[in-house]
């Protein structure tokens, strides 16, 4: 099983309707399995993991 090692939130905002009615939504992260260079697996963002292939080259 992967670790979760995202260190983001879900994004909430406030939905409103014609009649003016709020509420609030969460906007849930893209979480994606990756397996690093020692083996482990773990569970990053794909903003993360792509921050992550740019610094490596």
């Amino acid at each position: 099983m992967a670790k979760n090692e995202s260190i983001r939130k879900p994004n909430v905002k406030n939905l409103r309707s014609h009649a003016l009615n709020s509420t609030k939504k969460k906007q849930k992260l893209n979480l994606q399995v990756v397996t690093l260079d020692n083996g482990e697996k773990v569970k990053l963002s794909a903003k993360e993991i792509r921050n992550m292939k740019k610094d490596t080259l």
